[in-house]
């Protein structure tokens, strides 16, 4: 068991300090990722694009020009208006039910069509590098017989054949089959709500989580310093301190929280972790 407030792990966006115990770097889109050292509390690959599937975070499905079509036709990109999972891993997605790309695509039995459904999650709260990572899901599109939607709706099904997670913690390809075993993070639902509540009605304490870096945090910052609660999940905390330089640090809860009410008891152990 850790003990709360661990922060083993944390990044500098720029070059560390000599001496600093540097364990994530900066993927090419600026978000921070770890490395070197081993992490073993973390979600997996199939559990982190479970979650952003699940979440409200925007989507968009791309349908490639289908094969023999003319030179220059332009592939279509829709914005499903709800998405969820099936039972079986493939994803539902309600769209319009007049848009052409959603007219073309054929029932289960005709084999559907390539597509991309490509998810964007930015964080809840106003932070540099906002952008906190992306899910790519392909396979193959169809409009699945017996489903009821809405009025002018259409239920679609994409039988997932790839996917992948470009995030906070790193890039990574997820199996099919492990993306339809994976449960989403039970904070998912309230993640955003949490961060924006931390942000605005607990800043001071997030900002005193910077005792529990020690030394490092005199290594990593400066005077004015800032620090945002940027993302959330059942095992623990990551804020991006902003100042002379940005980093992020991760602070572990002492378990696995399972709702909101241990999230709550987890937050108020860090924070007198920090105080004392």
């Amino acid at each position: 068991m850790s003990r709360p407030g661990n922060t083993t792990r944390i990044t500098d966006s720029h070059d560390a300090p000599q001496g600093a115990e540097s364990t994530e770097v900066r993927s090419a889109h600026g978000q921070p990722r770890p490395s070197g050292l081993e992490i073993a509390r973390m979600p997996s690959a199939a559990e982190r694009t479970r979650t952003h599937l699940q979440s409200t975070c925007s989507s968009v499905l791309i349908i490639p020009a289908p094969e023999g079509a003319p030179d220059g036709t332009q592939r279509d990109q829709l914005m499903p208006d709800e998405r969820s999972v099936g039972p079986d891993g493939a994803i539902l997605l309600t769209l319009a039910e007049d848009s052409p790309a959603a007219r073309s695509v054929p029932y289960e039995w005709d084999g559907g069509r390539p597509a991309v459904l490509e998810i964007t999650d930015v964080a809840p709260v106003s932070v540099p590098h906002r952008i906190r990572g992306r899910a790519w899901v392909s396979g193959r599109l169809t409009r699945a017989a017996g489903t009821a939607a809405g009025p002018g709706s259409v239920i679609l099904r994409l039988e997932v054949t790839e996917a992948c997670v470009d995030d906070l913690w790193g890039a990574e390809r997820v199996e099919p089959a492990d993306l339809a075993a994976a449960v989403a993070d039970p904070l998912v639902a309230y993640e955003a709500e949490l961060l924006q509540h931390l942000h605005s009605a607990h800043g001071a304490e997030v900002r005193k989580l910077r005792e529990l870096l020690g030394a490092r945090a005199d290594e990593h910052s400066g005077a004015g310093t800032a620090a945002v609660p940027v993302a959330l999940d059942r095992f623990g905390l990551r804020v991006r301190f902003t100042g002379v330089h940005c980093f992020d640090a991760r602070f572990d809860f002492p378990e696995p929280v399972r709702n909101v009410n241990e999230l709550r008891r987890a937050m108020h152990t860090l924070f007198d972790a920090a105080a004392s």
